[in-house]
């Protein structure tokens, strides 16, 4: 009976640990917006990149969170879109 006394610490903590990651649910994506000119294009599940588009380095804001000027910045840079 004294080991499992000496054990329920580390026991106590997996199960923690299991709890946390069990009930913990998938991260949702942050939803995308660059303005192509005077268009906003949706680009959350789209990769960056020479196909698609980019964000060129610059201080300026790339992406958004919402088709909105004012919406929160969600990556840096020149907003250059390339089509689908």
């Amino acid at each position: 009976m004294k080991k499992l006394e000496g054990k329920l610490p580390l026991i106590a903590f997996v199960v923690a640990a299991f709890a946390a990651v069990a009930f913990t649910g998938p991260k949702d994506l942050q939803p995308e917006y660059g303005l192509d000119g005077s268009t906003w294009r949706n680009v959350t599940n789209i990769t960056p990149g020479e196909d698609t588009y980019e964000c060129n380095d610059s201080n300026l804001v790339c992406t958004r969170s919402a088709a909105n000027p004012s919406a929160p910045m969600v990556k840096e840079g020149t907003f250059i879109f390339h089509g689908e």
